[in-house]
């Protein structure tokens, strides 16, 4: 009877947190306004949430080449691209941008990082966004806030979801929603990543 009782509790508190990451992220996102159009933060959001994705599958992936094959082969993009994971040089790699996020030039560090991916990811030509942070002249300090809030969400699968790709499509799902709610029925048509961007099938998602 005891162990039934405590069920019940342990799923709610796990709705609870669920609701309140996606919740947290939004609000992140809301402390862009005045910076930018609210039209705008699917695209900044979703541009970070998707390199804190791939860096962390990079890193990932990073210690199972040095447990396997040794240090003298993280560096070898072929061996990011053989598990189908995008290979990371440093300044493209979250770590680096969450250490510099206090930075003025953040923006540009962002910008950077994004060309790094698509230039060192064959797969990906094109389909990055190009100096996007740089030309909305974002405020710094909202945008640090944002990239702090966005460091607390671990995309790596666990109990809660059965792929990372779930994980990413429930922050997709939970801001198209929000957007369209923000826009109107006559907000009209736009553009953001879908959940299998993430997992190198890079495609644009459009939705109304």
């Amino acid at each position: 009877m005891d162990a039934a009782s405590k069920k019940p509790a342990t799923k709610k508190a796990t709705k609870k947190t669920q609701v309140g990451f996606e919740e947290s992220l939004w609000d992140a996102a809301n402390k862009l306004r005045g910076s930018v159009e609210s039209a705008e933060y699917k695209h900044i959001v979703l541009s970070l949430i998707f390199l804190k994705f791939i860096s962390d599958k990079f890193e990932g992936r990073k210690k199972a080449i040095i447990a396997e094959y040794g240090d003298e082969y993280i560096d070898m993009v072929d061996f990011y691209a053989m598990d189908n994971v995008f290979y990371l040089p440093e300044d493209a790699r979250w770590s680096y941008i969450q250490t510099n996020a206090k930075q003025g030039d953040i923006a540009v560090k962002i910008d950077t990082a994004l060309h790094a991916v698509e230039k060192n990811n064959k797969s990906l030509a094109g389909a990055l966004p190009d100096n996007y942070f740089s030309r909305l002249g974002l405020d710094a300090s909202k945008l640090s806030a944002l990239i702090d809030t966005i460091n607390n969400i671990d995309t790596i699968a666990n109990q809660n979801e059965k792929t990372e790709e779930d994980l990413v499509g429930r922050v997709y799902e939970y801001f198209l929603g929000k957007f369209a709610a923000s826009e109107g029925k006559g907000g009209g048509e736009f553009y953001i990543m879908s959940p299998s961007f993430f997992t190198n099938e890079c495609h644009l998602h459009k939705a109304a």
